[in-house]
């Protein structure tokens, strides 16, 4: 009898909660990964395209990122820490609660990026492009932003700019 039941409630919570088992941490990097909640720290994603893919709650700190495509990624609450981002492209990305911490985004493309509450303690946005970015509640003590493109699009961050644009 207790058979039945048991794989009765495994449908149900698949059912429930769908695409919470879906995650595979060991799937190659492609469009549209599921990596949601994967430990990928330290990895080396240089390059790579991951358009579409969903990075919630996922660890990448100290991963290399540099040049990476992340158009359209879902990483809320997902840990950048010290990650190598120069050049990456996150254009409408949703980094909601993300943390950047030393992260460095050098270059990269942030156009139309969900940043709100999102941590850039001591990241550096040198030459970034936040043009429509939300930044609401973001913490961006000491991050370093100078030729940074601001969220209106026409301002340029002027030299010397930590924690704000100037």
């Amino acid at each position: 009898m207790r058979t039945p039941f048991l794989l009765f409630s495994l449908i149900a919570l698949c059912l429930a909660a769908p695409g919470t088992l879906a995650a595979n941490c060991a799937a190659a990097p492609s469009p549209g990964v599921d990596w949601r909640r994967c430990l990928m720290d330290g990895r080396d994603l240089s390059g790579t395209n991951l358009t579409g893919a969903v990075l919630r709650d996922a660890s990448l700190t100290r991963a290399n990122l540099k040049g990476t495509t992340l158009v359209r990624v879902d990483a809320r609450n997902a840990r950048f820490v010290s990650a190598e981002m120069g050049g990456a492209n996150l254009e409408e990305a949703v980094l909601l609660r993300a943390d950047l911490t030393r992260a460095d985004l050098k270059g990269a493309r942030l156009v139309g990026t969900d940043l709100r509450r999102t941590r850039f303690f001591r990241a550096d946005l040198r030459g970034a492009d936040l043009t429509g970015a939300q930044l609401e509640g973001a913490d961006l003590l000491h991050a370093m932003l100078e030729g940074a493109r601001w969220t209106d699009g026409k301002r340029i961050c002027a030299e010397g700019s930590t924690g704000e644009c100037q």
